[in-house]
Parts: C-alpha cells; structure tokens; sequence
C-alpha cells in the first residue's frame, strides 16, 4: 500500500496515491534523445500533448530543452537561452489551456525566468530535473510561485556524466541527496506539499547503477515525500533489451519500458513520466489492482 499525499498545485490539488498517475511528455526540442524534433512546431506539439490527455495522461510535460547526455546544459551560457527555451514552450502551453483548460501542465525546465514565464501562462508544475541545483535563482522563484514543484536527483551536468566516478550505493547517495535538496527548498519557503522527488534514473547514473534504483525503489518512501519516476525509453533498458551485442533503438524499447515502469508501480511511484502513454496506462490498470 503506497502512501496517501495531497499535492497542492497551488490553484487545485491532486491526490497522489489510490492509483497511479501518468505525465506524458512533449519535447519541443529538435534533439532530445528519443523523439527530437517530432514536435517542434507549436501545432504539432499542441496536438500531440491533446492526443496524450485522450490517451489517459493525467499531466503533460513540455520541455523546451533537451537534457540529453553530453547537451551542454545548466551553465550560465546553455546551448538553449531562456529566451528560446520560452519560444519553443510558451506557445504550447497556451494552446493546451486554449483547448483543455482543464488540463494539468507541466514544464521541464531548470531556468528561474522560463519558470516563472510558464506558469503565468497556465503551466501548474515545474519539473526540475536538477533538483534546484543550476539556477540560483530557482528556489526563489519557486518560493514566490503558486505551483507544484518536481526536483530530480540529478549527479553533475550531462557534458560530465561519462566521467563521474562510480558510486558504492546510488540508492542510499539519492536519498540522502534528496532529503537535503527538498529540506532546502522547504527552507527557503516551498511548502511541504507542494514538492514531489523524482531519484532521477539515467542523470548522471552508469548504466548499472539504475538496476538498484529500480530494484529497491521502494526505499524511497523513507524520504516521505510523493515519488515520481521516468525510466521510458532508457539506455539502461536499452542495454537490458540488447541482443548479440545491439541495443534496440528507443522506439524499439516500450516492453522493457513497460517492465521497468509496472515494477515502479507496484513498488509504490505515485506517478510514472513515460513518452508511451496509451500502453502504460493500460498496464497500469492491471497493475494498480495488483498493488
């Protein structure tokens, strides 16, 4: 039985917990490792993100900038300005509020100016994935906003990761970090409840130190707050997948996504982030009869 939490959104709220929720997501970038460039303009982005809240999405989440390994991002000086992360973003979001008000949004960003900018524009979420780490001035935005707030573990920037050492016990370096990111936020003035942690599979992991992450999620519950996890299409599951030595491509990987991402249902993730809404939401209706 996973915990019960109520999210507070700033507007409304959402119960996290009786099932499992899904984000979808919308790369409106030309080069994110899995579907770069599939939605870059506006009209198909905003169309897809409509065509993933029919699919059983509960949220989406536009990114206006790719995250990729070795993508120089989180520098004062990132390959995507803010000006054109909000380019990219800010017309999505609207057409998604424009054609479902309703809708819950969700921007993937790590810059304090593109937060603010989406969430007066409609977005109810910021989705860090450096866990409030590259902008300072991030956590005072955040503080200052009526949002939710995801903060992701993420180890160094992606142009580091292949040379980061290795770590005796990701699980335990993930939520000692965790802890001390979200007491930080809570301490510069984000409320409790507003805050969900993601532990952040792939950023800044080698490939076999995402398989302890998936195995003992459930530790994760230690931290007490709401958990996110987002394994779609993974190079760890890719590697996983690989036969005579060739990893299949990233559309080639739904079944050891869908593996990987039920696994994390059952062990308690409150919401799954995946690019195949459709089959995981499905599955996930078996699964959340199962846990």
């Amino acid at each position: 039985m996973r915990p019960i939490f109520t999210w507070n959104l700033g507007g409304r709220s959402l119960e996290l917990g009786k099932r499992t929720l899904l984000m979808g997501i919308v790369n409106v970038t030309p080069d994110s490792f899995s579907d770069g460039g599939e939605h870059l303009a506006p009209e198909a982005a905003i169309a897809y993100a409509l065509k993933l809240l029919d699919d059983g999405a509960d949220i989406v989440d536009i990114g206006g900038e790719s995250t990729r390994p070795s993508a120089k991002v989180g520098y004062e000086n990132p390959a995507v300005s803010a000006d054109e992360e909000l380019r990219r973003v800010l017309p999505v979001i609207a057409g998604i509020k424009r054609e479902k008000p309703a809708a819950i949004v969700s921007v993937d960003t790590y810059k304090a100016p593109v937060a603010r900018k989406a969430v007066e524009a409609g977005a109810e979420i910021v989705n860090d994935v450096s866990g409030l780490q590259w902008d300072p001035q991030m956590v005072k935005t955040l503080s200052a906003l009526a949002c939710g707030v995801i903060l992701m573990h993420t180890r160094g920037r992606p142009d580091e990761w292949h040379s980061l050492p290795a770590v005796p016990d990701m699980v335990v370096l993930v939520k000692r970090e965790l802890r001390e990111r979200a007491q930080a936020a809570i301490t510069e003035g984000i409320k409790r409840d507003r805050i969900v942690l993601d532990p952040g599979f792939g950023f800044g992991k080698r490939y076999e130190e995402n398989y302890p992450l998936l195995r003992r999620f459930q530790e994760f519950h230690d931290v007490h707050f709401p958990l996110l996890a987002g394994v779609s299409r993974k190079s760890f599951i890719g590697r996983t997948l690989a036969r005579n030595g060739k990893e299949p491509s990233t559309n080639e990987r739904l079944f050891g996504t869908l593996g990987a991402e039920m696994s994390l249902a059952l062990k308690g993730g409150h919401i799954i982030r995946t690019h195949d809404v459709r089959a995981c939401a499905e599955a996930l209706k078996l699964a959340d009869i199962a846990s």
